[in-house]
């Protein structure tokens, strides 16, 4: 059974919780990790993402503009998360295999 370090372990689930849009599976695809080990990590940290439509929508609604922004805005958060998280696990990676 491999150990990983927590900060791997916190990074993972933070990845996961940051894409609504994909499933442990392939987050731990994506990690190249087991999903139920991704997903006794997500429920260790009592991670939750919520589901469905449940969120409020505004009393108005955004500018084109400004939506564009926000949506362009959140998927650069993404990209630098996702990024971050495979760049501290190529590291982690990288020192197994060295002998």
């Amino acid at each position: 059974m491999k150990n990983y370090p927590p900060e791997f372990k916190a990074d993972a689930v933070a990845l996961y919780e940051s894409r609504p849009e994909a499933t442990i599976r392939s987050v731990a695809a994506d990690l190249g990790i087991n999903p139920e080990t991704l997903r006794n990590w997500v429920r260790a940290a009592g991670a939750s993402r919520p589901r469905g439509r449940r969120a409020q929508e505004p009393s108005q609604p955004p500018a084109p503009l400004e939506a564009e922004n926000a949506a362009l805005r959140k998927k650069v958060r993404e990209l630098e998360e996702e990024r971050e998280t495979l760049r501290k696990a190529a590291k982690y990676f990288a020192g197994e295999t060295r002998w």
